[in-house]
């Protein structure tokens, strides 16, 4: 897919945009003055393949605590900012990457102007982020509610205040928990401007429905070539996010790491415990970083040919089961056997040592 050319931005030492590749971001749940806890969580974001952490930044309390978050943790973090000026200067002080901060919801010009100025001698980007929730009265009044064109409106208004001083290190998002007012707005969006995009659907629930959600959204507008850098947002663990992300990634076939795992859904004909021997598969190649295409079929007749896509895969029924490689058959083995197999057939493939 041919993606949309936009600007580069560096956080950190992530690029965001300008064909750099596309980065997954997420955000902690922990209190932010709760160094430890924060930190703890941040570690396991990183494992799960965060590259862009953001935190809240309420109070000075938090905004004091950044500084030793942020030297304790691998990946850049995002201080996200509300209406006081202050915490996003003290933010720039204790080193975070990047602000996330609406520059018309902060006050007088000068204080725009001051984070500005902070943010430039820095080398900071900063993320315009509008939600559904977040949009100014006269637009709503103007539109008559919230809908695609108001959310535009209201980001292009916030980087026109930027743009005047001179400031173009941006990234914009255009966040609803409404998926086809989403998919809408950025699509808009992304004709007006050329600055890189934040791509996410707000608020999408809880890790079921949420998942669903932003698969969707996220997913029908990277197809397109839009989005630089996105977010899952669900209501549980950020882990799960991050997760999800790098599936949709994955699934498009624009990164290529770790376990791509086809299954077959099951049916009358199937003659072993497919479902779990593909959780169990699934589970067991989880920390596998290296890309492999895996599948586990449950009919031995049909299995090989239609996963011939798979480097490796297993198929089976009645007690027994194949090994097979790019659809030619291996061997037959016993059914309790099928998985410590694959993790052998799959060793010699990544010249690993699964356990």
């Amino acid at each position: 897919m041919n993606r949309k050319k936009t600007r580069k931005i560096l956080a950190g030492n992530k690029a965001i945009g300008g064909g750099a590749p596309i980065t997954v971001q997420s955000m902690t749940n922990t209190d932010t003055r709760d160094v430890d806890a924060t930190v703890a969580q941040i570690h396991r974001l990183e494992e799960a393949g965060c590259d862009i952490i953001r935190s809240t930044v309420p109070d000075q309390q938090a905004a004091d605590a950044l500084s030793k978050i942020i030297s304790r943790i691998h990946i850049p973090m995002v201080a996200d900012i509300h209406f006081d000026y202050t915490l996003a200067l003290k933010a720039i002080e204790n080193g975070v990457a990047k602000l996330r901060i609406n520059p018309g919801n902060i006050g007088s010009r000068e204080k725009v102007k001051a984070v500005v100025q902070a943010a430039k001698d820095k080398g900071i980007p900063i993320r315009i982020g509008v939600n559904s929730g977040s949009l100014q009265r006269d637009i709503l009044q103007r539109y008559g509610g919230v809908c695609s064109e108001a959310l535009v409106e209201s980001a292009l208004r916030h980087v026109e205040i930027l743009e005047e001083l001179n400031f173009y290190d941006i990234a914009l998002s255009v966040k609803s928990s409404d998926v086809r007012e989403m998919i809408q707005s950025y699509r808009l969006l992304s004709k007006k401007v050329d600055y890189p995009l934040h791509v996410g659907v707000t608020e999408s629930g809880t890790i079921k429905r949420g998942t669903i959600k932003s698969c969707v959204g996220i997913g029908a507008l990277l197809s397109e070539g839009i989005g630089d850098t996105i977010r899952v947002s669900l209501t549980g663990d950020p882990v799960e996010e991050v997760l999800v992300a790098k599936e949709i990634l994955k699934t498009l076939g624009i990164i290529k790491e770790g376990i791509e795992l086809i299954s077959c859904p099951t049916c009358g004909r199937t003659q072993l415990d497919l479902i779990r021997i593909a959780e169990e598969v699934e589970e067991r190649f989880s920390k596998v970083k290296k890309h492999i295409k895996i599948a586990v079929m449950g009919c031995a007749v049909n299995g090989p040919g239609e996963a011939r896509r798979a480097d490796i895969g297993i198929a089976g029924g009645n007690g027994e089961g194949l090994i097979f490689r790019k659809g030619e058959i291996i061997r037959k083995v016993n059914e309790e056997d099928l998985v410590e197999e694959l993790i052998k057939e799959v060793n010699q493939i990544l010249k690993t040592n699964l356990p």
